[in-house]
């Protein structure tokens, strides 16, 4: 690399980040992935619902990610952005070994946090026998003793869905608010048994979830435990630049965007993948990657050709001259 300003920096080499950056080094941009190396997925054994890739190691599919970019010219960098700014007609982010980088536009893509429930033994398990997706893990899970969670709003939409993959479903309602009389006649409907008590931790045997255990002191005897977590998207260098972070309906914060390519309110600036789409699986966060590298390689084109006009008018004003 050179010291020339990058065309694009993207902050987040997961597959949204890789995705974006694979677009922008085929289209002969100088692209810089700058990755802190927090996956999300990363305690997960597989990727799944990805055409082609399911099953597939989640640092595996970085690894080959990293490697397609780097075919095209692109670069990778381990680093994590700690503040970013405009500086004239670029940005310039501050990382946390201390130097600066500057780039013509920002892709970030730097995914969320799962605020997974305080009970103990939900995040030794987590990724495993604790689940919260039933198209990223539920085929892993069918047919077992399932049980869900009430922690949150979309606890019995996550019940209806698990019904699909098993019959042998429990709703731990916890701290969710009581059922009304209709949403009771659908669980009985579906025979999925309710569970008023709430949940003071998990067994764990071998690594391996035994259940849950009750505050009157009962376990309920489950192998997979499908949670709600609060997803939570990680902002702090959007937020230096502007750009709006919400409330989710079913809770969370997530990253504004105002249109669909995932531009921001900040002028430059692009997200793409979980950190403004909360619920976008790999696949689908993959494919936003490359619709903002699209973009921003678009937005790129018009901004040099409205600089190589205005050379080629100061040219012939030269030569009138």
């Amino acid at each position: 690399m050179t010291d020339e300003p990058l065309d694009t920096l993207v902050i987040g080499g997961g597959a949204a980040g890789l995705s974006g950056a694979l677009t922008l080094a085929r289209s002969r941009r100088s692209v810089l992935v700058l990755d802190a190396g927090e996956p999300r997925n990363a305690p997960a054994d597989g990727v799944h619902a990805f055409l082609t890739r399911d099953g597939l190691p989640p640092a595996e599919l970085v690894r080959l990610g990293r490697a397609e970019v780097e075919s095209y010219g692109g670069h990778i960098r381990s680093g994590r952005a700690v503040a970013a700014r405009r500086a004239g007609d670029l940005f310039a982010v501050d990382t946390a070994a201390g130097d600066t980088l500057h780039a013509r536009r920002l892709l970030v893509a730097t995914g969320l946090v799962d605020e997974l429930p305080d009970l103990p033994g939900v995040r030794e398990l987590w990724g495993h026998d604790v689940l919260h997706c039933p198209y990223c893990h539920g085929w892993e899970v069918r047919d077992r003793a399932v049980a869900v969670l009430g922690t949150g709003p979309n606890a019995l939409h996550q019940v209806k869905l698990f019904s699909q993959l098993t019959d042998d479903l429990v709703y731990l309602r916890h701290q969710a608010p009581p059922l009304t009389a209709e949403e009771a006649e659908q669980l009985a409907a579906l025979d999925v048994a309710v569970i008023d008590e709430e949940v003071t931790g998990l067994e764990i045997a071998d690594g391996r979830l035994v259940g849950a255990r009750l505050a009157d002191g009962r376990v309920v005897a489950r192998q997979a435990l499908v949670v709600g977590p609060r997803f939570v998207a990680r902002s702090a260098v959007l937020e230096d630049l502007g750009v709006q972070v919400l409330d989710h309906p079913i809770g969370g914060r997530y990253v504004a965007t105002v249109d669909a390519t995932g531009l921001t309110e900040a002028p430059g600036v692009w997200v793409a993948g979980n950190v403004s789409n909360l619920s976008a699986q790999v696949v689908a966060a993959a494919a936003e990657g490359t619709l903002a590298g699209a973009r921003i390689n678009a937005d790129l084109v018009e901004e040099d050709i409205a600089r190589a006009v205005a050379r080629h008018r100061a040219g012939q004003d030269e030569g009138a001259a």
